[in-house]
């Protein structure tokens, strides 16, 4: 899936699915603090980095931990971390194009 090929939400978020059906993963690099892998600094998606400027939001379910982050792009991305895993496997939850939705 390519950049251009992220899905405008509209009026609210969608999660974002390659051509496939099967959700985005993402490769996340995250601020190290005393509990460890705090909050994502930097992310890469479809061969593009995008770095953090603002964490929005944070919020836990019951197997994942999900941040609502505004990137360097000015778009806004709700990146998904799945704490059930050893290895914390990343995704791409949503994507919402801010330039677009004024």
């Amino acid at each position: 899936m390519h950049d251009n090929e992220l899905r405008e939400s509209g009026e609210r978020d969608e999660s974002v699915q390659d051509e496939r059906g099967i959700e985005m993963k993402a490769e996340v690099v995250c601020y190290s603090g005393y509990k460890g892998d705090e909050r994502p600094v930097r992310f890469r998606l479809s061969g593009q980095d995008y770095f953090v400027e603002e964490l929005l939001d944070q919020w836990y379910g019951p197997q994942e931990v999900f941040f609502k982050v505004r990137a360097n792009d000015g778009n806004v991305y709700i990146l998904r971390r799945r704490s059930s895993v050893p290895e914390g496997e990343w995704s791409l939850e949503s994507f919402r194009d801010m330039r677009r939705d004024g």
